[in-house]
Order: structure tokens, then sequence, then C-alpha cells
């Protein structure tokens, strides 16, 4: 699992990098069984209006049917592949289970084709296997952790990525998450052991715009850049931020402002992300 660079023989080329993909299996093809169409919106809403700016375009892509709940408790499994997912940054791994049915799961790193993973509460401390949260060691790496319990893994989820359990309390664990926040979870609800795959993921360079397009993006256009008509921020003779604080186009403000706004689960975070101490 590495980095490819390129020798700049264009300025396309110059900053463009991609993963060597060695960790996937060769010559597979996903498994059609656990593939689903996918239908893109371009950011528009059942009206056409557009409501997430800045989307559209990019190249086809099928869903491939994760299975974030890891509910097949005491049924061993053998790795029988590990591919590429088109819809999310870490790899995916092709389970068959000895009962006879095959599920994807989100990829650890480190997992290799012929391992043997279960999800138990008597299951090693090895990369790949689910347990809940009650039956993991203190200071074990894990991800895919649910929030409620039987609804699926929610957090950690990213390549790379991987929360440490640092405490138990009564009927809670103290999780600390990738983002340097500290949440407490439920010790029935479920948690993968090990980091998420494809770590090298956040040293890729896309090199050039159109790599963007690739992936459904379109062209970001900053507020100042606009007209007044358009934007808050807009006008003014030459570059100038308008004489107001950043906002968007309706008027948030969008730096230094709060937007959390879920009190039911406030009391859950210990350690906000970016606090001291």
């Amino acid at each position: 699992m590495g980095v490819k660079n390129f020798k700049p023989t264009s300025p396309a080329r110059r900053y463009y990098s991609v993963s060597d993909f060695k960790e996937l299996t060769k010559g597979t093809e996903p498994f059609k069984n656990l593939l689903e169409h996918q239908t893109q919106s371009g950011g528009r809403n059942h009206f056409g209006r557009i409501t997430s700016r800045f989307r559209g375009g990019g190249h086809k892509q099928r869903y491939r049917v994760i299975d974030w709940k890891r509910d097949k408790i005491g049924i061993p499994a053998l790795v029988a592949t590990v591919e590429y997912d088109p819809n999310r940054t870490a790899r995916i791994a092709l389970l068959h289970y000895v009962d006879g049915e095959k599920r994807y799961i989100l990829a650890p790193d480190g997992l290799k084709v012929g391992d043997k993973i279960v999800s138990s509460r008597n299951a090693d401390i090895k990369p790949g296997n689910a347990m809940t949260l009650r039956h993991i060691p203190l200071g074990t790496m894990i991800h895919n952790i649910e929030l409620k319990k039987g609804k699926g893994g929610q957090l950690v989820r990213a390549a790379g990525v991987a929360a440490a359990l640092m405490a138990k309390d009564g009927e809670y664990a103290q999780v600390r998450l990738p983002s340097g926040e500290v949440r407490m979870v439920h010790l029935d609800c479920h948690a993968t052991i090990g980091q998420v795959s494809n770590i090298e993921h956040a040293n890729i360079s896309l090199g050039k715009a159109g790599r963007s397009r690739w992936l459904g993006r379109r062209p970001h256009n900053r507020g100042v850049t606009m007209n007044p008509v358009d934007h808050p921020m807009g006008g003014g003779e030459g570059r100038t931020s308008g004489g107001r604080h950043p906002c968007s186009p309706w008027g948030q403000l969008s730096k230094g402002l709060k937007t959390r706004n879920n009190k039911r689960t406030d009391g859950m975070i210990i350690k906000r992300r970016g606090e001291k101490g």
C-alpha cells in the first residue's frame, strides 16, 4: 500500500499521484448480488432546485452493499477478496461465511485474502473481528462504531482512521475519535478491531481540475469573486472581503459560528474536538 507519483511530462502530471493498489486482489470483479444501481442528483432536490452547491457530473458508480451491522454472531468467515470501492476512500473485503452467505465489510488495515474473521464476544483481538465495546480491552484501536445498538456502524469509517477505547464507566465506554473528540458510547454497541485500510489516502494529490470532476465535484466559486447581487461578500473595486465577516450567500456566518443543534446528545460528549486539556 503506497502512493505512485509520475514524471512531470505535462503540467497536469506534475502533482498527480495515485494509490499503487497493491493491496487489492488481482483479476476480480465486484460480486453482482451485492451491487445496487445509483442515481445521481447533481445536488438537486425533488423540485429540481440546487440544495447542495458545486455537485454534479462524475463517473457512473454502482453501490456496494456493505455489512455495517456485523450481526452474523459466532459464524466464521474467510476473506475472499480485497476490492476497490468507488463510493468511499477505504477498501472493502468480500467475506465467504461457512454457511454460504457472502457479504462486504469495510476492510481494516492488514487484512489479507485467506484470513479468518468472526463477530463474537470471544473473538481474538485482531483486525477484522467485531464485538461489543463491553468485551474489547482498553487501549484497543477500533473503527465502524455503532451509536445505537443494532443500527450499524456510523463512526470512524474513512480511510486510515481509527478510534481508541479510553475507559469504561457504568454502562458506557469513553471513545476518543479521530477528530480528538471524546464521546460516550453504550457498551452494547458493536465495533470492529483495527484501523481502516488505505492509510496513504491522505497523501494523494489530485493533480488537475478534471480529476475533481470525475469525482462529481464542480468548481467552487468563492463569494468575493461574485457581484453584490449574488453574494453579501461580492463587489468592490479589486479584491476585497466586502468589509464584513465571511458568510454564506444567505448570510450564515462561516467562521466561528457553532452549528451543532442536538441538545439530546450533548451530554454524551466529554471533550469536544479542538479543546485543550
